[in-house]
Protein backbone atom coordinates (compact mmCIF):
# COMPACT_ATOMS: atom_id res chain seq x y z
CA UNK A 1 0.00 0.00 0.00
CA UNK A 2 1.39 3.37 -1.00
CA UNK A 3 1.75 6.00 1.72
CA UNK A 4 -1.26 8.37 1.40
CA UNK A 5 0.85 11.52 1.67
CA UNK A 6 3.20 10.29 -1.07
CA UNK A 7 0.28 9.16 -3.25
CA UNK A 8 -1.30 12.63 -3.01
CA UNK A 9 2.04 14.29 -3.74
CA UNK A 10 2.73 12.07 -6.78
CA UNK A 11 -0.86 12.48 -8.04
CA UNK A 12 -0.70 16.27 -7.64
CA UNK A 13 2.66 16.43 -9.44
CA UNK A 14 1.27 14.26 -12.26
CA UNK A 15 -1.69 16.62 -12.72
CA UNK A 16 0.61 19.65 -12.76
CA UNK A 17 2.97 17.91 -15.22
CA UNK A 18 0.06 17.19 -17.58
CA UNK A 19 -1.03 20.83 -17.36
CA UNK A 20 2.49 22.11 -18.04
CA UNK A 21 2.82 19.73 -20.99
CA UNK A 22 -0.57 20.81 -22.38
CA UNK A 23 0.54 24.46 -22.12
CA UNK A 24 3.96 23.72 -23.68
CA UNK A 25 5.54 25.16 -20.52
CA UNK A 26 8.89 23.36 -20.67
CA UNK A 27 10.45 25.22 -17.72
CA UNK A 28 7.59 24.32 -15.36
CA UNK A 29 7.48 20.76 -16.72
CA UNK A 30 11.22 20.30 -16.09
CA UNK A 31 10.94 21.73 -12.59
CA UNK A 32 7.99 19.48 -11.69
CA UNK A 33 9.71 16.46 -13.24
CA UNK A 34 12.79 17.11 -11.08
CA UNK A 35 10.53 17.33 -8.03
CA UNK A 36 8.85 14.01 -8.89
CA UNK A 37 12.22 12.37 -9.48
CA UNK A 38 13.36 13.64 -6.09
CA UNK A 39 10.30 12.08 -4.40
CA UNK A 40 11.20 8.76 -6.01
CA UNK A 41 14.88 8.82 -5.13
CA UNK A 42 14.25 10.11 -1.60
CA UNK A 43 11.90 7.20 -0.92
CA UNK A 44 13.89 4.54 -2.74
CA UNK A 45 14.59 1.47 -0.61
CA UNK A 46 12.57 2.85 2.31
CA UNK A 47 9.18 1.70 3.55
CA UNK A 48 7.74 4.55 1.44
CA UNK A 49 9.11 3.10 -1.82
CA UNK A 50 6.29 2.07 -4.19
CA UNK A 51 5.96 1.13 -7.87
CA UNK A 52 3.34 3.83 -8.47
CA UNK A 53 5.80 6.68 -7.97
CA UNK A 54 8.34 5.07 -10.33
CA UNK A 55 5.68 4.30 -12.94
CA UNK A 56 4.46 7.89 -12.78
CA UNK A 57 8.01 9.15 -13.23
CA UNK A 58 8.43 6.88 -16.26
CA UNK A 59 5.11 8.15 -17.66
CA UNK A 60 6.58 11.65 -17.84
CA UNK A 61 10.09 10.70 -18.98
CA UNK A 62 10.53 12.07 -22.49
CA UNK A 63 13.43 9.85 -23.59
CA UNK A 64 11.87 6.48 -24.48
CA UNK A 65 14.87 4.36 -23.45
CA UNK A 66 15.08 6.20 -20.12
CA UNK A 67 11.33 5.75 -19.64
CA UNK A 68 11.72 1.99 -20.23
CA UNK A 69 14.41 1.90 -17.54
CA UNK A 70 12.00 3.70 -15.21
CA UNK A 71 9.27 1.16 -15.92
CA UNK A 72 11.81 -1.62 -15.26
CA UNK A 73 12.44 -0.13 -11.82
CA UNK A 74 8.68 0.20 -11.21
CA UNK A 75 8.25 -3.44 -12.24
CA UNK A 76 10.93 -4.58 -9.78
CA UNK A 77 9.07 -2.75 -7.00
CA UNK A 78 5.70 -4.21 -8.11
CA UNK A 79 7.07 -7.76 -8.25
CA UNK A 80 8.60 -7.34 -4.80
CA UNK A 81 5.20 -6.53 -3.28
CA UNK A 82 3.30 -8.90 -5.61
CA UNK A 83 1.08 -6.07 -6.89
CA UNK A 84 -0.60 -7.73 -9.89
CA UNK A 85 -2.46 -4.53 -10.86
CA UNK A 86 0.78 -2.57 -11.07
CA UNK A 87 2.61 -5.47 -12.74
CA UNK A 88 0.04 -5.64 -15.53
CA UNK A 89 -0.24 -1.87 -16.10
CA UNK A 90 3.54 -1.37 -16.04
CA UNK A 91 4.07 -4.23 -18.52
CA UNK A 92 1.41 -2.68 -20.78
CA UNK A 93 3.13 0.73 -20.61
CA UNK A 94 6.48 -0.87 -21.36
CA UNK A 95 5.01 -2.68 -24.36
CA UNK A 96 3.62 0.53 -25.85
CA UNK A 97 7.08 2.13 -25.65
CA UNK A 98 8.74 -0.99 -27.05
CA UNK A 99 6.38 -0.86 -30.04
CA UNK A 100 7.43 2.77 -30.65
CA UNK A 101 11.07 1.66 -30.47
CA UNK A 102 10.46 -1.23 -32.89
CA UNK A 103 11.05 -3.87 -30.19
CA UNK A 104 8.02 -5.98 -31.16
CA UNK A 105 9.20 -9.27 -29.63
CA UNK A 106 9.87 -7.61 -26.27
CA UNK A 107 6.48 -5.87 -26.48
CA UNK A 108 4.68 -9.17 -27.12
CA UNK A 109 6.50 -10.77 -24.17
CA UNK A 110 5.48 -7.88 -21.88
CA UNK A 111 1.88 -8.01 -23.10
CA UNK A 112 1.72 -11.76 -22.48
CA UNK A 113 3.00 -11.20 -18.92
CA UNK A 114 0.56 -8.31 -18.50
CA UNK A 115 -2.29 -10.58 -19.59
CA UNK A 116 -1.34 -13.26 -17.05
CA UNK A 117 -1.12 -10.71 -14.23
CA UNK A 118 -4.35 -9.01 -15.33
CA UNK A 119 -6.25 -12.26 -14.78
CA UNK A 120 -6.03 -11.51 -11.06
CA UNK A 121 -7.35 -7.92 -11.20
CA UNK A 122 -10.72 -6.21 -11.76
CA UNK A 123 -9.66 -3.57 -14.33
CA UNK A 124 -11.65 -4.70 -17.38
CA UNK A 125 -10.49 -1.73 -19.47
CA UNK A 126 -6.81 -2.61 -18.97
CA UNK A 127 -7.54 -6.25 -19.79
CA UNK A 128 -9.24 -5.18 -23.04
CA UNK A 129 -6.35 -2.82 -23.92
CA UNK A 130 -3.84 -5.63 -23.37
CA UNK A 131 -5.85 -8.07 -25.50
CA UNK A 132 -6.37 -5.53 -28.29
CA UNK A 133 -2.71 -4.53 -28.47
CA UNK A 134 -1.59 -8.15 -28.36
CA UNK A 135 -4.00 -8.95 -31.19
CA UNK A 136 -2.72 -6.11 -33.40
CA UNK A 137 0.88 -7.22 -32.88
CA UNK A 138 0.08 -10.81 -33.73
CA UNK A 139 -1.73 -9.68 -36.90
CA UNK A 140 1.32 -7.64 -37.96
CA UNK A 141 3.67 -10.62 -37.69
Amino acid sequence: MINTKIYKSVHSLAEKLMEADKNDDKATFDSLYAELKSVCTDNENTDKDHPEQWGTLADFTEDLEEALAGYDKAMEKAVAIKAKDHMSSIAFSMATLQIELGQTDAAIKNLQEAKVNANKIDDKELKADIDNLLETLRVDE
